[in-house]
Parts: structure tokens; sequence; C-alpha cells
């Protein structure tokens, strides 16, 4: 699947040990992918398998730790299964010889806090059926039906992909354009690309590529050009720029030299709002205003990469903000899907990069414990903007 276009949806496979979670994977992927064993505990962390599911396209499944696992590292099997669901679009609950309680009960908590939908499957349904009165209480209850299914039955695992696909929400694989309705045909679009230490050895990165192809699926021209060149360019052009989207760093320079006529804003905030949460955004960016001596940022990454001196979310916008404020401010870094350590509530504010290697539904479980602790959350390319005084200008595209 294209990374230019967007990330492969996720699906999590949930249940107890030995319900024959892997065995379900297997079945839906034609492959042995995941280990398969009576004894209990044998997937000890999440496995990941990419299947192509006609209609939808790749899909990445994950094979969890069993969530009743009582082994030595058990609770931590645990805790990393219910850590999935920051990662999925759709999880897909696994009973067996018509067992269904708190561990159970617990997954479909997990499932209603991120809003992801579910689907409850009882396996191995050729050894044990499911009761009549198990599958009435789960339809009572939570209004879902239950789905029996075998292995070893083809028609049983056709059943499961049919509802897979019935089930999984649209947006996580039918992917929306980045400049949809922003831009049009034969309209001239400015991507101003600076070039430093920070920037990847004779490549762009993603946010780049997706910008150029996006401009190019919409019919329109792409000029790119660094931040050096773009007054030469603005002078040359015989046609007005419809749009300028600029690296979010290169703000306070791009925007001094862009006339106000013509839309600014930068690959990042684009990202944001393709992405989700931005509103979100756009209420917790101020809150820079607010910050003190002491309170600790978090800067949320959604890649992993080694760090340079000119590192924009380790670097460069940690010591923008403490110029700004004047505030003696701690910053940490967390990069990729990796395990935020410390309780969300030590922070005072939390600032996501663009997310261009991580799915909307990933961003948005990723800044979910924040936003239910009401702490402010605001984005690279917004706080940069905002830092510079072009907050209104840099977001006026999106907000009409």
């Amino acid at each position: 699947m294209d990374k230019g276009r967007e990330i492969k949806p996720h699906i999590g496979v949930f249940g107890r040990c030995n319900v024959g979670k892997s065995s379900l994977i297997n079945a839906l992927s034609g492959q042995n992918v995941a280990i398969v064993s009576d004894i209990a505990g044998t997937t000890t962390d999440s496995v990941k398998k990419t299947m192509e599911i006609k209609g939808i396209g790749a899909a990445v499944l994950i094979d969890t730790a069993g969530i009743d696992d009582t082994s030595l590292l058990g609770e931590q099997r645990v805790q990393r299964a219910m850590e999935t669901f920051a990662q999925i679009d759709l999880a897909v609950l696994v009973i067996a010889e018509n067992e269904f309680d708190k561990p159970e009960e617990d997954i479909i908590k997990q499932c209603l806090r991120y809003a992801i939908p579910y689907i409850v499957v009882s396996n191995k349904a050729d050894c044990t059926p499911l009761s009549a009165k198990l599958e009435m209480e789960i339809k009572k209850t939570y209004s879902h039906s239950v789905l029996s299914v075998s292995v070893t039955n083809r028609e049983d695992i056709a059943n499961l992909t049919q509802k897979i696909r019935e089930t999984i929400p649209p947006t996580s694989y039918q992917k929306k354009g980045i400049l949809e309705g922003i831009i049009k045909p034969q309209n001239i679009v400015i991507l101003v690309t600076p070039i430093d230490s920070s920037a990847p050895e004779g490549r762009m990165i993603l946010p780049q590529v997706q910008l150029i192809r996006d401009v190019l699926d919409n019919d329109a021209i792409n000029i790119v050009v660094k931040e050096t060149e773009l007054r030469y360019t603005l002078s040359s052009v015989y046609s007005k720029p419809a749009l300028v989207i600029t690296d979010s760093q290169a703000f306070e320079f791009v925007s001094g030299i862009v006339p106000n006529d013509i839309p600014l804003t930068s690959f990042s905030i684009v990202l944001a709002h393709l992405k989700g949460c931005f509103d979100d955004y756009i209420v917790g960016t101020p809150h820079i205003d607010k910050l003190k001596d002491g309170d600790r940022v978090l800067m949320l990454e959604s890649c992993s990469h080694q760090p340079t001196c000119e590192d924009i979310g380790r670097v460069k916008l940690p010591a923008w903000i403490r110029k700004y404020t004047g505030k003696r401010l701690e910053f940490e870094a967390v990069a990729g899907l990796s395990r935020i350590e410390r309780p969300i509530t030590d922070y005072a504010m939390i600032i996501q990069c663009g997310g261009c290697m991580i799915t909307h539904r990933q961003l948005k479980s990723r800044l979910l414990p924040a936003l239910e602790n009401h702490i402010p959350v605001s984005n690279y390319g917004l706080a940069i903007a905002y830092l510079n005084g072009i907050f209104n200008r840099a977001t006026a595209i999106f907000r009409k």
C-alpha cells in the first residue's frame, strides 16, 4: 500500500488464553503467521500480520496476548494488549467454550472508551457450540450479535471476513484527499522545503512527498523550492499562487515574503487538519501563553528517528517556546507509539507532530488520555505559527 496515500487500517484480536486467537488469524490470512499451541500464554506479545481484505485493501491484524494471562509476566502482557487499543480501527473479541465474564467486559469497555467498533466471535464452534442463553445475554447487554466460527470451516471464515468488511469504519481505508476542497485544477501551489542537517540525505520527508502527490492528484501545479529561492519564485511565476505550504520551522522567514493575499500554511498544519483533533489543537494552542515556571511539556513524535542538533521537536521548538514564554520549562519527547511512562496528568501541555507515520485513529487514541484529563493539546505547526504571530493566517483556509 502506498505510504504517500495513507497508513493501513489496524484490526486487534483479543481474548483469553487458548480461545484460538492465533488460529483465527492464521485462517483469516491464509498463512501460519501466528504460533499456535495448547500451552496457555503462547502469544507473549502483540504479533502483526498484513493481509489483503477484498473491498478494504491491505490491513494489519494484531494478535495479542491472552487477557487472562496469570503467568509471571502476565500482568505486563495484558497491559501491552490493552495498549493496542491506541493503534486499532476495529476490535475482534474472541470467546470460546461459552466463557464470558470480566476479561471480556474489560475489552468492551476499552472499545467504548476509544469509540472503536468491535465484533464478538464465538470460536471453536465445532467443539462447543455457543449457548443460546449467552448469545441472548450479550445481545441484550451490548446490542451485539455473536458470530459462531470454526477455523476449519471456510464458510465461517468467509462470513467473518464479510463481518469485518461491514464493521470497520470506511474512514480507515477510504482516504480523503489532503487538499480536497482547498485547491482547484490548474492552481499553482508553492511548497517551501528547507534543507538542513535534520533533512534526510538524498530524499524528501514523507509529508512533502504526500503533498506533492496530492497537488498532482488535484490536477494542480507544484512548484517546490527552498526558502532561499522563494522570493525569486514569487516574482517569476506568471499567475498568483493559490496556496503556499512551508515547513513550519521556516514560518517566520516565509511569512515575511509571501503577500497577505496569498494563503499560507504548513505541512504539519495540513496533516493536522487531515488526521483529526484539529479543533482541539485550535483551542489548546493558545495555552502556550499560560505556561508557568516548572511546567512539563510532552512532545509526541509519530516516527522514530535519530535526533540532531537541529531536531524540530526536541531542540528547536522547545527553545522557541522557552524564549517566547520566558519560563523555565521542562520538555520530554516520546517517539513512535511508545508508552508514555509518566502519568499524563504530570504534563501541563501536549504538542503532537504532524502524524504522517500513524493513522487517524492512532493519533486520536494517542491524545485521548490528555483530552480526557482536560490537558491542552497542540501540534508542531500550529505551535510554531502561534509563536510567530501568524496563527490565524496559517489556519484560515481550514476555518472558513
